[in-house]
């Protein structure tokens, strides 16, 4: 692949980029894997205590970790680059509300996206790391350590997963473009009344219960669903849910869009991604956001999809 100046800024290089990101990510495998077993974890970081002995726990250790592994690599091996790094566990210091950070390239990362799915076992838990430029994505990354999936993504360029060894295999988008047949990937919680009737409203073919964001796109990318519905309530997903599996989403061709086919946007002063947001193999995006405007509209009048 041969360097873009539209996705990279002056003076980084794409593979040098892509060699790093790939480093950073098995490594942050190995200390999730090592944390979610009770074992010891790599590259000097301590064993998790657990809260009755002192310590914070293993979701708390493992998240603190990953995070100092990730910001430490992207900084020391770019040192020059003109780019901001921010985390789901730096946002606190770095963030002011209503004021978006002064960078043209930021990184967003969240070194555990998924932390009742690592507590739980059940593997399906994700890191996440995009490059956003302005308040879009053009860079990302979705590692699945429990899967052995590192999934890429450069918008403009194209989507791909790797294992350890390097070896990759495409994005496989399902057929299925009638919205009777689409399968639906949805959370096991953080389920509501009013996403129950919109998804009743979609009347689509099927539904699977998966964990994390970027665990969930995974199966899009996979063509084992087909798409994701994300609604906004007391709470909603964050800038480092969504930036890198929108990214690598998009850069295989699919879309990820508020249900009026308004665009993402991050880094604007709110990291809240509040509406109605749907993410899907593209294949019958507008059709989806058609009836989830409409149902909405009715479900919950007044509502800012």
């Amino acid at each position: 692949m041969m360097p873009s100046s539209a996705v990279l800024p002056d003076g980084v290089n794409q593979e040098a980029l892509l060699t790093e990101l790939r480093r950073l990510s098995w490594g942050a495998a190995d200390i999730l894997r090592a944390y979610a077993r009770g074992e010891q974890p790599p590259h000097g970081f301590p064993k998790a205590l657990s809260v009755d002995d002192g310590g914070e726990g293993p979701v708390s250790a493992a998240d603190l970790a990953v995070n100092k592994w990730l910001l430490d690599g992207l900084s020391s091996s770019f040192d020059d680059a003109d780019w901001t790094l921010l985390s789901e566990e730096t946002a606190k210091e770095q963030l002011t509300e209503g004021e978006p950070l002064p960078a043209e390239w930021l990184w967003i990362l969240d070194p555990l996206d998924g932390t009742k799915d690592f507590l739980q076992g059940t593997g399906e838990y994700a890191v996440h790391l995009a490059l956003v430029r302005g308040r879009r994505p053009v860079l990302g990354v979705v590692l699945l350590p429990e899967a052995d999936e590192l999934w890429i993504g450069i918008v403009g360029e194209g989507a791909w997963c790797e294992d350890r060894q390097g070896e990759r295999s495409p994005v496989r988008f399902s057929d299925r473009t009638a919205v009777s047949d689409l399968i639906l990937v949805a959370s096991r919680s953080h389920r509501d009344d009013r996403l129950v009737k919109l998804i009743d409203a979609l009347e689509l073919g099927g539904s699977k219960a998966v964990g994390s964001v970027g665990y969930k796109v995974a199966t899009i990318l996979r063509g084992e669903t087909d798409l994701y519905v994300s609604l906004s309530g007391k709470s909603a997903p964050k800038d480092w849910d969504m930036a890198a599996p929108e990214a690598v989403l998009l850069a295989a061709g699919g879309r990820f869009t508020h249900s009026d086919q308004a665009d993402l946007t991050y880094n604007t002063g709110d990291v809240r991604q509040a509406g109605c947001l749907i993410a899907s193999h593209g294949k019958a995006h507008a059709e989806l956001g058609e009836r989830a405007t409409r149902a909405m509209a009715e479900i919950d009048p007044g509502f800012q999809v």
